[in-house]
């Protein structure tokens, strides 16, 4: 199996404000309105929640809002990590449970 993973690393373009989130209990320090579920695959986070029968690790699939698999808690609110865009000082967790949207 291929471990090598196909996304860059985040730059940092000159003039982009750079805000601090929590992923997990990691802290990172990323670019403001970046698309969050891209920026955590590049800093080579992979397991976004578990699925809530057998706890399987679940990632981004589709990027584009499709499939729920990146299903994350941020500030407590369960949300798709593909369509959300990165603010500073989000505190963001895998989702747990069923992910009901709010």
């Amino acid at each position: 199996m291929k471990t090598d993973l196909p996304f860059e690393p985040v730059a940092r373009p000159e003039g982009v404000r750079h805000v601090t989130i929590s992923f997990d209990g990691r802290d990172y320090d990323l670019p403001e309105g970046a698309n969050l579920a891209a920026a955590l695959l590049s800093l080579g986070e992979r397991r976004f929640r578990a699925t809530p029968v057998s706890g399987a690790p679940r990632g981004p699939f589709c990027m584009m809002g499709a499939c729920f698999d990146c299903l994350v808690d941020i500030d407590g609110v369960t949300c798709q990590a593909c369509m959300t865009e990165i603010r500073e000082g989000m505190v963001i967790l895998p989702a747990r449970g069923r992910g009901q949207r709010p």
